[in-house]
């Protein structure tokens, strides 16, 4: 495949959903992460998903969000035709998002093949990201489920992981490989075993899978959703009374799992420079420390931020922050909250969300 080309019969699907609650306060449930500009690149993330995936499909290209966050859509991704986005009454997980997404493009196109890419992810190499997804649809179109597996630069213990299996010898993916299984989140031990054996990966939940084909193996274990999303797909107007009886589950779950332990999947391995931004230690990777100030990076203007014998991440709003003598450390301004964290313990804000909703301070949220 030659860059610059489409790839023929491919459509990509962007499942734009979650709260992104470890990085709050910048990402709320009204404005979630994927509508904000959290690298400095000039774009938010859902429009750099756009941007990396307009190149291979074209309009062939469907965006499933919340009613709440339909609008938002709309505005930073004008280029879209109306019906290229689609409104989710209330969050079902990722399975009937993307389901939906399958059986309307079934639909349009019986014989098209699906990417699901999340709206809130980053990739750095978008020419690594073209090669591996052009293997994985050539996969895909001999009836496989494929993910693709990201090489792990550390042990992180925040992904799932992917056990590489045997080799597939399939004309025009080199890469693909079996899948042995899914594995959960593992705790530091085991993701440094995973690491020093080389034969895993993280799963970044990227599919690449027929339309109909995802459906037929989602029917496998859950027929009476796959029948709704088709209802949905042939009837728009059956949303509101339908959707709230699908089942509230992962696309993992669902069907990559099983069809996995039935050696129904494949993976594509590739290095992307991916990352999913999961909590604001992610972050601070990939923003560039502020000139003339090792050790500082800034989210915002660079001016407001005052620091004396200080490292870490700031993101700004305006107002100027000042750090005296602290290091590593994470401050968040908005306008009606502040942050202040140890970057190590980033993962932690999702303990700050909990207390506020005991609290009853949905306004914070």
């Amino acid at each position: 495949m030659s860059e610059g080309e489409q790839i023929d019969g491919l459509w990509a699907v962007i499942p734009a959903g979650g709260a992104g609650t470890r990085l709050w306060p910048l990402s709320r449930q009204h404005s979630p992460k994927f509508l904000h500009d959290l690298t400095g690149s000039g774009q938010s993330l859902l429009r750099a998903t756009w941007s990396r995936l307009e190149p291979l499909v074209g309009d062939r290209m469907l965006v499933v969000t919340g009613a709440a966050h339909e609008e938002a859509v709309r505005r930073q991704l004008p280029a879209l035709p109306h019906d290229a986005v689609v409104a989710e009454p209330s969050p079902r997980d990722s399975m009937p998002a993307i389901g939906l997404a399958a059986a309307i493009i079934e639909r349009r196109d019986p014989t098209a093949v699906l990417g699901s890419f999340a709206a809130d992810h980053v990739v750095a190499d978008t020419d690594a990201f073209r090669r591996a997804i052009a293997e994985a649809v050539a996969v895909a179109r001999g009836g496989e489920l494929v993910t693709i597996g990201i090489e792990p630069t550390h042990p992180a213990t925040g992904f799932g992981y992917i056990r590489l299996g045997k080799a597939l010898e399939v004309s025009d993916a080199p890469s693909a490989r079996r899948v042995d299984e899914f594995v959960e989140k593992p705790d530091s031990a085991t993701a440094a075993h995973y690491l020093s054996t080389g034969e895993y990966r993280w799963n970044a939940g990227m599919f690449v899978v027929g339309a109909t084909r995802l459906l037929d193996l989602l029917a496998t274990e859950h027929p009476e959703m796959v029948e709704s999303l088709r209802a949905i797909a042939d009837d728009p107007g059956r949303m509101v009374d339908l959707w709230p009886t699908l089942t509230k589950i992962a696309i993992d779950h669902a069907v990559a799992e099983p069809a996995a332990a039935a050696g129904l999947v494949a993976v594509v391995p590739a290095a992307l420079g991916w990352d999913d931004i999961g909590d604001f230690a992610s972050l601070g990777g990939l923003i560039d420390a502020a000139d003339g100030t090792p050790g500082l990076k800034v989210l915002g203007e660079v001016g407001d931020v005052v620091a004396i014998g200080s490292t870490g991440l700031v993101s700004t709003s305006g107002r100027v922050v000042a750090l005296v003598g602290v290091d590593d450390v994470v401050v968040v301004d908005t306008p009606d909250a502040v942050l202040v964290l140890a970057r190590e313990r980033a993962q932690d804000v999702k303990q700050v969300i909990a207390e506020l909703t005991a609290r009853q301070r949905t306004d914070l949220l």
